[in-house]
């Protein structure tokens, strides 16, 4: 895809769940990238990064302990009973599932009263606001100078090097 829409997503959900499945334990390219990687975003790393966050809780597997077989709620809640009110649920339900803190999960109309963001735009945002809360982690000024200086110097001898 050529931007961070539906097509864009479904490729990496595409490429990401199969790596999953496959056994990955590491992916170095795994956020932002768009055109097969020929080029990369700001708001797709970001979504990607939240949709990774999924992947990672998916990948933890189901827990087989006590709590994950969840058998004193089936004997509470008994034949035709709901799970909703039990003890189980109610101690649970708020880590039980991974949530994206990226996505818009309001009904439609305060959606639409808001501004009727979609998921770009709610990344675009996200990307604004981490961009302006970064802060550079101390370099020594020697280091600083003599990477500047390389920089330069490999650019200036590329003959398509962007200044």
């Amino acid at each position: 895809s050529k931007l961070p829409d539906a097509q864009a997503a479904y490729e990496t959900a595409n490429s990401l769940n199969m790596a999953l499945l496959a056994g990955v334990n590491f992916m170095l390219h795994a956020c932002g990238w768009l055109e097969g990687g020929l080029v990369s975003s700001f708001e797709k790393f970001v979504m990607d990064a939240d949709q990774l966050g999924t992947l990672h809780h998916l990948a933890q597997g189901i827990m087989m302990d006590t709590n994950g077989q969840a058998m004193d709620a089936i004997r509470e809640v008994g034949p035709g009973g709901h799970f909703l009110g039990c003890e189980h649920t109610q101690a649970n339900f708020k880590t039980a599932f991974w949530r994206s803190d990226l996505f818009d999960f309001k009904p439609f109309e305060t959606w639409a009263e808001e501004g009727a963001r979609d998921t770009q735009t709610l990344a675009a945002e996200r990307v604004k606001k981490m961009l302006g809360d970064y802060v550079a982690p101390p370099i020594d000024e020697g280091v600083r100078e003599s990477i500047d200086e390389y920089v330069a110097k490999k650019k200036a001898s590329m003959p398509d090097a962007f200044m």
